[in-house]
């Protein structure tokens, strides 16, 4: 019987055919050079998203053109096959509609969650079927461990990159044929391979953008796809007395302080945005401190129904903590009830599940935050 290659599959490095997904970064030209050298059969993909223009071509984005070439060099050093999939139609439909429509509903989107389940981990898994591939690989700093046919997805060791947030709607089939080589890796680590390999990008800064929003002003991007967005409201206080007036709910989010331009003898933040009266609720810092939260779309990866009677923990936001908490599912949808205060939880960002065991902390899943 043949043993284990080092992604978990029956059969010689040679033998295995891989998609890596290549965006022109650092971390996936690195996987694409760690599993040529590994000696695995390589396909390098990169996606074309979106049109650039003179502000997103000068900005840290990823998937833009200089991107696409940087991504095209490496494969030609690597001698991989380099396929380059014209999705900006299917980007623009699954992500920016839908960030745009998100923030209409007085939401604050992730589009990079979007960006994962509908392009990412759905037509770019189509594309790596249809070239029966065995595996697509991509550069994500999360943990992936299989074991007879099923992968359970952990946070990467190097919590200041972990991705895991972003990929909590990933389904259980996508999870089986997604690896991801950097989980196990430093950032630092990822740089020194790619220097050591000699690869173009190792010192190519990260993109820290959203991809189709230049300088990190969403704004322009509503305006441009949607000018007739921006409508003048009510600021009103949580008396319900109008202290302002804002020029539309898409410029502002929860827990906001910047630019409410409103003078009290306290800081004032956002706390509400009602998109059907088009009104910002402000009110003191306090006032952001939430310990329940709805949840709406709810994606379970575990294969293990145990793993909800652990201690469990929450993140609702990126950049957030993990926080304890009780989870109580119903069907699609969950109320967690959070263990720790937490401020300026937001509606249209994720919750996303964990539990801790011996591996480190595992993604069980997690939802939408509703209200």
């Amino acid at each position: 019987m043949t043993k284990l290659n080092s992604i978990g599959i029956a059969k010689k490095p040679k033998d295995t055919l891989v998609v890596v997904a290549m965006s022109g970064g650092v971390d996936s030209s690195t996987v694409a050079a760690m599993m040529k050298t590994e000696g695995y059969n390589v396909i390098g993909i990169t996606l074309k998203l979106y049109n650039d223009s003179k502000e997103t071509s000068k900005s840290k984005q990823c998937c833009a053109g200089q991107d696409i070439m940087d991504a095209k060099r490496v494969a030609d050093k690597l001698k991989i096959e380099h396929k380059i999939l014209y999705y900006q139609s299917k980007f623009k439909e699954g992500v920016i509609d839908n960030f745009i429509d998100s923030y209409l509903n007085g939401e604050t989107p992730i589009p990079c969650v979007q960006c994962n389940q509908t392009v990412k981990f759905t037509d770019l898994f189509q594309e790596a079927k249809n070239l029966k591939a065995d595996a697509l690989i991509t550069g994500h700093y999360v943990k992936s461990i299989t074991n007879d046919h099923n992968t359970e997805m952990y946070r990467g060791i190097d919590l200041n990159r972990d991705q895991s947030y972003f990929l909590f709607n990933t389904t259980k089939e996508q999870l089986n044929f997604l690896r991801f080589p950097l989980g196990n890796l430093l950032k630092d680590e990822t740089r020194s391979i790619a220097r050591d390999l000699d690869l173009n990008v190792a010192d190519k800064p990260d993109s820290q953008d959203i991809c189709f929003v230049p300088n990190g002003n969403y704004a322009s991007v509503i305006e441009k796809f949607r000018p007739n967005s921006f409508n003048k409201g009510n600021i009103k206080n949580l008396k319900g007395e109008v202290v302002g007036v804002h020029d539309g709910i898409i410029n502002y989010t929860i827990g906001q302080r910047k630019g409410i331009k409103i003078s009290d003898k306290n800081p004032l933040y956002v706390i509400k945005i009602i998109a059907e009266t088009n009104e910002i609720i402000v009110g003191e810092k306090e006032n952001l401190i939430k310990t329940q939260i709805n949840l709406k779309n709810l994606n379970i990866i575990t294969n293990d129904k145990k793993d909800f009677e652990k201690e469990l923990f929450v993140k609702v936001r990126s950049t957030g903590k993990l926080i304890k908490a009780k989870i109580e599912i119903k069907d699609t949808s969950a109320n967690v009830n959070l263990l720790e205060e937490e401020q300026g939880i937001a509606p249209g960002q994720a919750c996303v599940f964990y539990s801790k065991n011996n591996l480190g902390y595992k993604v069980l899943g997690g939802g939408w935050i509703k209200n």
